[in-house]
């Protein structure tokens, strides 16, 4: 059954947040279901961070409404905090403690009873991967084993939802593929709901069923990975991989050359082409011509940082054409205006 066919769990409404004047989150509608694995994507200073603290009930908003599993996050913080887990991006242990000894502790400020703090903590170190390492103090703990420990720690109140704020950020790829396996066990097997901010894009396409971009507080699409690459697609914009030999100067300027490429940029022994229509045939057409032989030829399909990539230049043009010319170079070179 599609997540989407159920009522959501998450649910915002108009939901804005200015400091000031500065619009750190516009008019956000947005649903989240149970049992779902939604990626809130996007750079530092998009938005993310203020969402999630208006959904923990930690800020309230200027104007709009948040709901969790039908509680207001601003009139009703007490519930929300009972059924929502947090993991910050650094999450913090008392150093001196070991890790059995914090998740007691974090057991016992929730109220729990002895018997089930016990029994908990047993099931969640072996859930997240801890029991060898449960009795160490946490302060000889690597990132990736501080971040699995977090997980446990989120989960001693049993929470409905969990939302994790840029929870890759630091590890090394063995620690980061565990925790991403150990992040879809939640939802596919406990049937939690993730709601994970990053602007990690590559490790979250992994994990995530849709995703919500944010581009300067707003968002700007909405849905599964597959379903926005379609939408590329549908406008006519593709990207290839290619390299040949000889890898030259002349091989550029060939690609430059084809019908509608927008750009040709190098990524290490490759290059990525840009173009508002498939250039294949005329790419395998001209390197014979001009005694290329390609070695590499690769359709970029369903790839999130492309997806984003897009959406992202779609929201500074729509942005640019309120700007004056003025106000579009000072923000090419990084000035803003002052208010």
């Amino acid at each position: 059954m599609d997540v989407t066919e159920k009522s959501p769990i998450i649910h915002t409404e108009g939901l804005t947040k200015c400091y000031g004047s500065k619009v750190a989150v516009s008019d956000l509608n947005l649903d989240i279901y149970p049992g779902e694995i939604f990626g809130l994507l996007g750079p530092n200073g998009a938005g993310k961070t203020t969402t999630t603290l208006m959904l923990l009930g930690l800020s309230e908003p200027t104007s709009g409404s948040a709901q969790i599993d039908g509680k207001d996050c601003t009139r009703e913080p007490i519930a929300i905090k009972r059924m929502v887990g947090y993991l910050p991006d650094n999450v913090g242990f008392y150093s001196d403690m070991t890790g059995r000894e914090n998740l007691r502790f974090t057991g016992q400020l929730n109220g729990l009873p002895d018997s089930l703090i016990e029994r908990r903590i047993d099931e969640l170190l072996e859930k997240v991967g801890m029991t060898e390492a449960a009795n160490q103090k946490t302060g000889t703990y690597s990132r990736g084993m501080r971040q699995r420990l977090g997980v446990a720690d989120v989960l001693m109140k049993d929470p409905k939802v969990v939302i994790m704020d840029e929870p890759t950020l630091g590890i090394d790829p063995e620690g980061m593929r565990e925790l991403m396996e150990l992040i879809r066990q939640l939802a596919a097997e406990d049937g939690r709901t993730i709601l994970i901010s990053s602007h990690q894009l590559y490790q979250i396409q992994q994990i995530c069923d849709r995703v919500g971009l944010f581009v300067e507080g707003q968002l700007v699409a909405c849905g599964k990975i597959d379903e926005l690459a379609r939408s590329m697609q549908q406008e006519g914009i593709s990207i290839l991989e290619t390299a040949a030999f000889p890898d030259d100067a002349g091989f550029r300027e060939l690609l430059n050359g084809l019908g509608n490429v927008d750009s040709v940029e190098r990524t290490g022994d490759f290059y990525v082409v840009r173009s508002r229509c498939d250039v294949k045939r005329e790419l395998l057409r001209k390197s014979l011509d001009g005694g290329y032989t390609l070695s590499l030829l690769r359709q970029r399909e369903n790839d999130l940082d492309e997806i984003y990539r897009r959406y992202f230049e779609e929201a500074e043009e729509a942005g640019e054409k309120h700007e004056s010319g003025f106000e579009k170079k000072a923000k090419r070179f990084g000035f803003r205006r002052a208010d």
